[in-house]
């Protein structure tokens, strides 16, 4: 973490974190979609938890999550120090100390975890345990700077919130649980790899090693269409368990009809059209696989809301 001391060294006036300073460093667009996602798990699971339970069983998911985003801003602060995306994070630009970050992360990850526990079950909070090291260790220490593959292995640290939810509620895991986390984890690489292609400067630059750095936009693309046809059926396949129904398979079907289009049009592009205007279809599809991910869960909550009115669900 040269990078980061160099720039707090250099820093001539000593700067007092604020709170606002703490709460970004827990990465709070992240929590905001593991906190949707775990809600969602939890409230289509087939057992109800009491509204104060429920509560906490989504407050300590979230704590969970903040303790994996000061985790990787810890140990991130080199290379986020040189990325533009990451620049102004609070560890790299100064306003929080490396080790401040540490502590928090390993303090929010104990709390979480064993509060989790009390409050719901064990095999909840064991999940959230196994999910935050994941993420910490498995992803962002070994990962992240060690193979392409980073962002489709370690996916899998986003896609555990719904599996979460569901066993706070039942203290077991099903097919519905699998099939939520299957649809984040399917989504991930995807998602991120339209990222890359407009920011690949940027991961260039930091040394982390991208699929469009170590393959090249062209191989990228082809990896985007190939992800997202995967992908179709594990959405298709969510909608026919029990979590769906009408509603949600007719959103599935267009959802990713819309996505696998998006892809195709990646797909064909070359280098030449995408600097001409500027990676424009690289950034819609970045931009619709956020709404894509959102309405996929939100009518999961949807179909729920129907079945409790005796009118949804198969």
């Amino acid at each position: 973490m040269s990078d980061t001391a160099a720039y707090q060294g250099a820093n001539a006036t000593p700067y007092e974190p604020g709170f606002g300073d703490y709460v970004l460093l827990l990465k709070p667009r992240v929590m905001s979609l593991v906190v949707f996602t775990a809600l969602v798990g939890l409230l289509v699971a087939p057992v109800s938890l009491h509204p104060v339970e429920a509560f906490a069983a989504i407050l300590f998911i979230a704590l969970g999550a903040g303790a994996s985003g000061a985790l990787n801003m810890w140990w991130d602060a080199d290379i986020d120090a040189v990325m533009k995306r990451t620049a102004r994070r609070p560890v790299p630009a100064g306003r929080v100390q490396a080790g401040e970050a540490l502590a928090v992360g390993l303090a929010l990850s104990g709390i979480s975890v064993v509060m989790l526990g009390l409050a719901t079950n064990l095999m909840a909070a064991a999940l959230l345990a196994f999910t935050i090291f994941f993420y910490a260790v498995v992803y962002s220490m070994w990962l992240k700077r060690s193979t392409p593959q980073n962002i489709v292995i370690g996916g899998a640290a986003g896609a555990f919130p719904p599996m979460i939810g569901w066993v706070c509620a039942t203290g077991s895991i099903s097919v519905e649980a699998c099939l939520m986390f299957g649809l984040i984890f399917m989504w991930t690489p995807p998602h991120f790899w339209a990222l890359a292609l407009f920011m690949k400067e940027d991961y260039h630059r930091a040394g982390v090693p991208m699929l469009t750095v170590t393959h090249g936009r062209k191989a990228t693309r082809v990896h985007v269409l190939v992800y997202t046809l995967l992908l179709v059926p594990v959405a298709i396949g969510a909608a026919l368990t029990s979590i769906g129904g009408p509603l949600t398979l007719a959103v599935a079907v267009v959802l990713n009809a819309w996505f696998v289009v998006g892809a195709f049009r990646i797909w064909r592009r070359d280098e030449t059209m995408a600097e001409a205007d500027n990676y424009a279809v690289e950034k819609a599809f970045f931009r619709f696989s956020l709404l894509y991910l959102f309405l996929h869960f939100a009518t999961f909550l949807a179909e729920a809301a129907l079945k409790s009115a005796g009118v949804g669900g198969w």
